[in-house]
């Protein structure tokens, strides 16, 4: 077992490691150079289309709304990573690191925005009469059948993944917080919590859809209330925060209190890590998830879909990040979601820990939604249509399973495999590149009028 453990400690310290984050940025600015840096001058148009996306055009196809699509991305991406892996990132590299951290959103936009195009490009009607797309059908579509053994490397790496960081890891998660906080049994939690994912998770996308369009916005602007309050606080301290941000992202910072100090190696490869272990951009999951919204354009769906990352990072963990740093609490030497909790306290003693629990609870419940989806195409894919049924009801029995057992070797081979999605989709991407841009450009050159023109003309219409 030591073997095999050692092995997954090698594997994840590669995949994890300076190559991978070589590959995952220079991936993003290599699309973002490529699209003429749209994806960054877009983000007003794309807020404004988010809200019209509500609804689905005239001739568009597929069976959820792109909002709904969106807010299943999202309810996947918005987790733990949000508020434990922010904390852990600043624990270790220091503030600095959110600097990295928002750098990494920026490429990823458009490593995101790609990831979607390709996904409703190349996407398939299965047997069901049900859009199916990601990063295993663009591969087999998009750059012929030669290449299904790449379509079948990511299907396992993200089937696989799904239980471990998508599903039992985050049900774990659940259940520390509510008993550390609460004192509720885990088993309680468990039980609990396989109740509420089976009855969403057995209705399909449609239900998870339905319910992450209403669940996810309300989770994420609670969540910004909390940390606002701290920054209000103390937001004499923001000013300063700000400095160490950009400061530290360039200069190693000295030890302080239970901080042990870092380099700025160590603030770029923790931002950057986190950074993409929070928003996925590169991991071509967000895919998935678009390819079932209604939409009669491609890039309709992927303007839509990149701002799920500058949503992700740019606001909820910028949110935890300044939070942390302005309340003092990132020199204490903790880490994770108890550095988190902290910096709450900090700012609401005697309640700020019950937020914060929930918090989690909430942000880790939607990740498991959203995976589920994710999980249910990538063995869909290998296995057809018929491991529908059995894939769900083996995902709602692992949550209970999750919430009771230790995890940290599960963590370990689930966070590898997570990072090894990222390489076939990132091979796509760059072989798929052209088809991207000439999609993008031909959009623009129509007004984008298939996408948003058709929304809006259904909209007069229903009126």
């Amino acid at each position: 077992m030591q073997v095999i453990n050692d092995f997954f400690n090698w594997l994840n310290g590669i995949v994890w490691g300076v190559p991978m984050i070589i590959l995952i940025l220079g991936t993003g600015l290599y699309l973002q150079i490529r699209l003429g840096f749209m994806p960054i001058l877009r983000i007003p148009q794309g807020f404004r289309m988010i809200w019209g996306s509500r609804t689905a055009g005239t001739r568009a196809e597929g069976e959820i709304s792109p909002f709904a699509a969106l807010m299943t991305a999202l309810s996947a991406t918005v987790g733990t990573g949000n508020i434990a892996g922010v904390a852990t990132a600043i624990a270790v590299g220091g503030p600095g690191a959110l600097f990295w951290m928002w750098m990494t959103a920026f490429v990823g936009m458009a490593t995101k925005y790609a990831e979607v195009v390709v996904a409703v490009k190349y996407r398939e009607v299965d047997d069901k009469g049900e859009h199916a797309g990601g990063p295993m059908y663009a591969i087999r579509n998009g750059l012929g059948k030669r290449w299904g053994w790449l379509a079948g490397a990511f299907a396992i790496f993200g089937g696989l993944a799904g239980f471990g960081i998508g599903n039992m890891v985050q049900a774990n998660g659940i259940s520390s917080a509510m008993e550390n906080a609460f004192g509720i049994q885990p088993w309680v939690t468990g039980v609990v919590l396989m109740v509420l994912t089976g009855a969403v998770v057995l209705g399909g996308i449609k239900r998870i859809g339905a319910v992450a369009e209403k669940l996810v916005p309300a989770m994420c602007i609670g969540y910004i209330i909390c940390t606002g309050v701290v920054l209000i606080t103390f937001a004499d301290q923001i000013p300063a925060a700000f400095d160490l941000i950009f400061t530290h992202a360039f200069t190693p910072i000295s030890a302080a209190g239970g901080f042990v100090g870092a380099t700025v190696m160590m603030a770029i490869q923790r931002g950057v890590a986190r950074g993409i272990f929070s928003n996925e951009a590169g991991l071509g999951t967000a895919g998935i998830a678009q390819a079932a919204g209604t939409t009669s354009n491609a890039v309709y769906s992927g303007l839509i879909g990149m701002m799920g990352t500058f949503i992700d990072t740019i606001i909820v963990c910028t949110m935890t990040g300044l939070a942390i740093i302005v309340s003092g609490v990132w020199t204490s030497g903790a880490s994770g979601a108890v550095l988190t909790s902290a910096s709450f306290e900090a700012a609401m003693p005697g309640v700020g820990k019950y937020l914060l629990a929930i918090s989690l609870a909430v942000f880790a419940f939607t990740t498991i939604l959203g995976w589920a989806y994710y999980g249910e195409k990538c063995w869909e894919y290998l296995l057809g249509t018929a491991s529908e049924k059995p894939f769900r009801i083996l995902w709602i029995l692992c949550v209970p399973v999750g919430a009771v057992t230790s995890l940290d070797f599960a963590w370990l081979v689930a966070d590898t495999l997570n990072a090894l999605m990222a390489i076939p989709n990132l091979i796509s991407l760059l072989l798929l590149t052209p088809v991207v841009v000439a999609l993008t450009r031909e959009y623009f050159a129509n007004g984008g009028a298939e996408g948003e023109e058709g929304r809006k003309s259904a909209a007069r219409t229903r009126g």
